[in-house]
């Protein structure tokens, strides 16, 4: 390890990236410590989701994306980073640390992900003109780096019908737990508020007639047959990050690889929307990772897709908020 301490400049860079991950809900689960030559990145524990994230995997999925951010501006800042993932457990708030290794030079690839990290934004909304092709999704796929994370698309009948069987359930389930509903409530803040730093939903960047394949489920989201439902999946192109192991460690490692593929969709002029809430059915989980023949544990749902208008925008908290400590 280099002994370096962080110019003011270096910290803005490292922490504007963080602020700009995605996070279930948004609540932006994680605080940042810069020792000399390191960077540390901590999760949360006092940002819970008792009724959407019960086990907290999708806050250390959230936490994976920042990590992602972190190392990539670390690269842009010409350096020479190391990354080691839950360095003292997983137990432990820690779930990153950064040193720096020496100078680099970042690659093109660092460039085009730390430029799409500011233009990335949830997108809910439906897709314009036809699904990607095969090739655009190959594209995409080759994004993830790392062997324990795996990039499936949904293609062919059999795929399709089994995530329509997923959201179906899954949508009739969550319309109707009243925890879910006031907790998805008190994260969702007025358009006035989403202008300014902060954390949660923007009201305005969810469709108010939502069907369950565009993301979250609320009291008044139609809910079609499963039949409709599988007719307009089959027009959209999906991904499923999966993992073969179900630990923290594979949680962190699938939000990292997740953010790798939506940083590569902004590049290319896409937009997408993630999903995990269906993923945290049990049953309904294990029957979708049998019906896709999948040896691996599903983590995240991904939409993908053509922006037809304007792609909304989330609040974020200051850059000086993470390195206060949780009250």
């Amino acid at each position: 390890m280099t002994k370096r301490e962080w110019s003011a400049g270096e910290t803005d860079v490292l922490a504007r990236a963080i602020v700009r991950a995605p996070s279930v809900h948004n609540i932006q689960p994680w605080r940042l410590e810069l020792p000399d030559g390191e960077a540390k990145l901590f999760e949360r524990a006092d940002l819970t989701l008792p009724h959407h994230d019960p086990d907290d995997r999708d806050r250390s999925i959230s936490c994976g994306a920042a990590a992602a951010n972190l190392e990539i501006a670390a690269r842009v800042l010409s350096l020479r980073p190391r990354l080691w993932l839950l360095p003292d457990g997983p137990d432990s708030d820690l779930v990153a640390r950064l040193s720096v290794e020496g100078p680099g030079r970042p690659h093109e690839n660092d460039l085009h992900r730390y430029t799409a990290i500011a233009r990335r934004h949830s997108y809910r909304q439906p897709f314009a003109g036809p699904k990607l092709s095969s090739e655009d999704v190959a594209d995409l796929a080759a994004e993830a780096s790392g062997d324990d994370v795996h990039v499936r698309p949904l293609v062919g009948d059999e795929d399709v019908d089994a995530l329509a069987e997923l959201l179906d359930y899954a949508g009739a389930v969550l319309k109707n737990d009243q925890g879910y509903q006031r907790e998805l409530a008190i994260w969702t803040i007025r358009d006035e508020r989403s202008r300014s730093h902060g954390v949660g939903l923007a009201s305005g960047a969810l469709p108010s007639t939502s069907l369950p394949w565009a993301g979250l489920v609320r009291v008044r989201t139609a809910l079609p047959d499963r039949a409709v439902l599988a007719r307009r999946l089959a027009e959209e192109t999906v991904l499923v990050f999966a993992t073969g192991e179900d630990g923290r460690l594979a949680h962190v490692r699938a939000g990292m690889v997740m953010q790798q593929v939506w940083l590569g969709a902004v590049r290319r002029g896409l937009v997408a929307a993630v999903q995990t809430q269906p993923l945290h059915l049990s049953e309904a989980r294990r029957r979708f990772a049998d019906r896709l023949s999948l040896d691996a544990y599903p983590q995240v749902l991904m939409r993908v897709g053509r922006p037809s208008g304007e792609v909304p925008t989330s609040p974020h908290r200051r850059p000086s908020e993470l390195f206060a400590p949780p009250e």
